[in-house]
């Protein structure tokens, strides 16, 4: 078959018929086939995340780093390829063996089975906890560059750093000694998962009604007793449970954090019994499970109360996992709805030549950079407050749950779009293309829903989360010269800050519209970010990052909703 290709971006036009473009009965000859979109390589031809690497980071910390990501990069692709040429395959759970022997034996994908090695190789995890300011950011590179190809094997990962990092700050010295060596391991053999063991059945982010009870053994040991609805990690080596004290009063305060181990050598502990896999919308390669504990050995990680206090230094570390995861996602859609716009002819040429689909592939390139610039300046201000930057913690405690919700929604309709823009084929399975909407669906759940966040951040405004966002945002702005944006900005800032002053005496109404405040300032951030990084890209000679301000900031910042309960009462009768 004949084929004239013009360059790698060209429409690829079939010249000629031959035997392979005949039919399935080998009848007729197939007149046009359309090649798929081809996956750019995700570092190689990565715009933002090396003109960030190049502002952010002193170049003796590239060799390595860049060298990770290459090869992280090298390994999506082919996990592209993968996902195009092979059947979706799912875990499988195997309760008994072939003598009636309960083993609760989980099958996983090939992408899970190459999860440690990857994620040890390529220290995907262990370099968010190497010293200095820099080693959040150059972990969440590693993270975006990994993730879709992982096939969500970032979610234990992320439930693995949470719990990481809520060990080191308990102070548990037991602890600390015993896990954080495998969780931090560079060796695959020595490589432990942890699970975050949360939700029951009566609540999902209430966990006050937890019913899991903690009993002590005739030896003084914790054991857990108890059901787990959604277990995200249950094929790891160890997990961070919430249950009561036996006798313990009622609500969140005298629930206690434990740390558990559930591996018996090669065996799965009997203690703990995995009751089914979730049948799930997306994420179907995640083995995300029921459990029941029925005994399981269990240690304090704290005092044996306030374990929901205890479980907050994981918040910030699992919800940037969730924004960059979320980015990540969006990249990929764009990417390969970019590269179809160049190969796929309609009505006598490309799509990306047809000015309609051009503005749309623009709209979401600019929505797209703004949300990459937020959580990647969130995972940059984690590794500073975390290394001693105390001033800038009020920022921080405002912008994750911020970042997370944003993302979280963002994700769901850029995918959205993306998938609309194939056509027909972005509702096909086979292409790979449908996944991306049923996996970014889970952005906006995961780790606390749109609401629970919205409420969340008014608890951050109610301390010094305003003033330290406008303080950080005139910083952003400062080297900029884009005047008509930074107006845009600060008067959607001041805007907000008048919507606060008019509800804040109502909590009613204040809740109300928590969640208009709570994009209003996400946008407004992201806006200053890419002022930033204009300003810094044309001191460069480089226009297109000042595009994308323009294109985002013309979306609109400001979110804000006037609550009307007696409108909400009348639709809700």
């Amino acid at each position: 078959m004949g084929r004239t290709r013009l360059d790698g971006n060209a429409p690829i036009l079939v010249a000629k018929a031959s035997t392979s473009d005949l039919d399935p009965m080998g009848r007729t000859p197939m007149a046009f086939l359309q090649e798929g979109p081809q996956l750019a390589h995700p570092w190689h031809d990565e715009r933002l995340l090396h003109a960030l690497l190049d502002r952010t980071l002193p170049a003796s910390r590239r060799a390595v780093l860049d060298a990770d990501l290459a090869a992280l990069g090298d390994y999506a692709q082919m996990a592209w390829q993968r996902v195009t040429e092979t059947t979706r395959r799912k875990p499988v759970l195997t309760r008994w063996d072939a003598w009636g022997r309960r083993v609760d034996r989980i099958e996983l994908t090939a992408a899970w089975q190459e999860g440690p090695h990857l994620t040890t190789r390529h220290a995907v995890l262990a370099a968010g906890h190497a010293p200095g300011e820099y080693a959040r950011l150059e972990e969440f590179a590693r993270v975006y560059l990994y993730h879709v190809a992982s096939e969500f094997y970032t979610c234990p990962l992320a439930m693995t750093d949470g719990a990481a990092t809520a060990i080191k700050a308990s102070g548990n010295a037991a602890l600390i000694e015993r896990a954080l060596p495998h969780f931090l391991s560079r060796d695959p053999a020595q490589f432990w998962l942890s699970g975050q063991w949360m939700t029951e059945n009566i609540g999902g982010s209430d966990v006050s009604h937890t019913e899991t009870v903690a009993r002590r053994d005739g030896d003084g040991q914790w054991r857990l007793h108890g059901r787990k609805w959604f277990s995200s990690a249950v094929v790891g080596e160890a997990a961070l449970a919430l249950a009561r004290p036996e006798g313990a009063s009622e609500g969140n305060a005298a629930l206690a954090l434990f740390y558990v181990e559930t591996m018996d050598g090669d065996r799965r502990k009997p203690e703990l019994i995995i009751d089914r896999l979730k049948d799930k919308l997306g994420t179907q390669e995640l083995p995300t499970a029921e459990i029941h504990l029925d005994g399981l050995p269990a240690w304090p990680v704290g005092e044996l109360a306030h374990g929901v206090r205890q479980v907050a230094p994981m918040l910030n570390v699992t919800r940037t996992w969730n924004a960059v995861c979320a980015v990540a996602s969006m990249a990929r859609a764009i990417s390969l709805a970019r590269d179809y716009a160049t190969r796929r002819q309609a009505f006598g040429r490309p799509l990306i030549e047809q000015p309609l689909h051009a503005q749309t592939l623009a709209d979401m390139q600019a929505e797209f950079e703004g949300a990459f610039a937020l959580a990647f300046e969130v995972a940059h201000l984690l590794g500073r407050v975390e290394n001693g930057a105390a001033h800038e913690a009020a920022l921080l405690r405002l912008l994750t749950p911020l970042v997370k919700l944003w993302t979280g929604k963002l994700a769901v309709k850029l995918c959205s779009e993306a998938l609309e823009s194939f056509g027909g084929a972005g509702y096909i399975e086979d292409t790979g293309l449908p996944q991306l909407l049923r996996d970014a669906q889970v952005y906006p759940i995961w780790e606390g829903t749109t609401n629970v966040l919205s409420l969340d951040s008014l608890r951050a405004l109610a301390g010094e989360g305003f003033a330290a966002l406008r303080m950080a945002v005139d910083d952003w702005l400062a080297d900029g010269d884009d005047a008509a944006a930074a107006a845009a900005i600060t008067g959607a800032l001041d805007a907000a800050a008048a919507y606060l002053d008019r509800h804040g005496a109502d909590r009613a109404s204040l809740e109300a519209g928590a969640r208009g405040l709570a994009f209003t300032l996400a946008r407004c951030a992201a806006a200053a970010l890419l002022a930033r990084q204009a300003a810094w890209s044309a001191r460069r000679g480089e226009r297109r990052p000042g595009a994308a301000l323009r294109r985002f900031v013309g979306h609109g910042l400001d979110r804000l909703m006037v609550p009307d309960a007696e409108d909400t009462g009348l639709l809700l009768e």
